[in-house]
């Protein structure tokens, strides 16, 4: 009826006392887990949430169903195992995040007109599919806004920003009202800027993050190329707009299937960008 139960959080080599609502299950012990040690907690692994047992003298896995009723200790133990990364896409649990795509940019940015393309494909398809679109845009004030080749028709955001990543308080408030939501499809300018700090803060979020490389550039292509690495060896899929517009319909019977195909067909010329990744 309202009242808290005291609840001793332990975690590695930590252990502090707390309390929850009586009743509490599962998801709010992480809830509390996160707030105590959030910052000593890789989100990247998995874990095992467990409380001990006086009949056992030890720890025992959290039984399924479990609620807190009375005084106890639970630790959060994570697995030697790291989450492997599968990069499985559907429409259900995917976002497109378009970043910087400014008339500013066009004369900068190498092959500018061939990521314009790409990044009008990849809209289309998402508008298709009914895929959230957040769209973000580097102070507007001074470095213009969206292409007008790019169509943002029905985008969920448009967002002006002066920080690079797009990780903005309304940007997660968006997020937070698509429901399970699992991967972001992130594309637009610079690869070793904006792109960058978005992708390390989506998935220090848990988020999986699909860099589309044909739908990315910077002014260097060095700079590009040693991103694209750096982000690679984070667990970030580094891919194409094909493959993501294919791996999204998967069966060719799929009722979009022929209008996704007829997309991928007007595709940009062969611009040396992916030689380049």
């Amino acid at each position: 009826g309202g009242t808290s139960v005291p609840v001793l959080f332990c975690f590695s080599v930590f252990a502090r006392p707390s309390s929850v609502p009586h009743g509490a299950g599962y998801e709010l012990l992480i809830q509390k887990f996160l707030s105590l040690y959030g910052d000593q907690i890789d989100v990247h692994r998995k874990f095992v949430v467990q409380i001990f047992a006086e009949e056992w003298s030890q720890y025992i896995d959290l039984p399924k169903g479990f609620v807190v009723s009375e005084r106890c200790k639970v630790r959060l133990v994570p697995l030697q195992i790291q989450m492997t990364t599968l990069g499985n896409l559907t429409p259900s649990s995917t976002v497109f995040f378009c970043c910087d795509m400014q008339e500013r940019f066009r004369p900068a940015i190498k092959y500018f007109g061939d990521i314009i393309s790409v990044g009008q494909r990849l809209l289309q398809g998402a508008r298709l599919l009914g895929i959230p679109v957040i769209v973000t845009e580097q102070y507007p004030k001074g470095l213009g806004s969206t292409v007008q080749e790019i169509d943002l028709t029905g985008a969920k955001l448009v967002l002006p920003k002066t920080k690079f990543s797009m990780v903005l308080p309304e940007v997660e408030a968006a997020l937070a009202e698509i429901p399970g939501v699992r991967s972001v499809v992130l594309f637009g300018v610079e690869t070793h800027v904006c792109i960058q700090q978005t992708a390390l803060e989506l998935i220090g979020r848990g988020l999986e993050v699909h860099i589309v490389a044909d739908a990315t550039s910077s002014r260097s292509m060095m700079d590009r190329m040693f991103a694209l690495e750096r982000l690679a060896r984070t667990g970030i899929i580094v891919t194409t707009s094909e493959a993501i517009l294919l791996q999204l319909v998967a069966d060719k019977e799929h009722p979009k299937f022929k209008e996704i195909q007829n997309l991928i067909k007007a595709s940009a010329p062969e611009s040396g960008l992916l030689s380049k990744v």
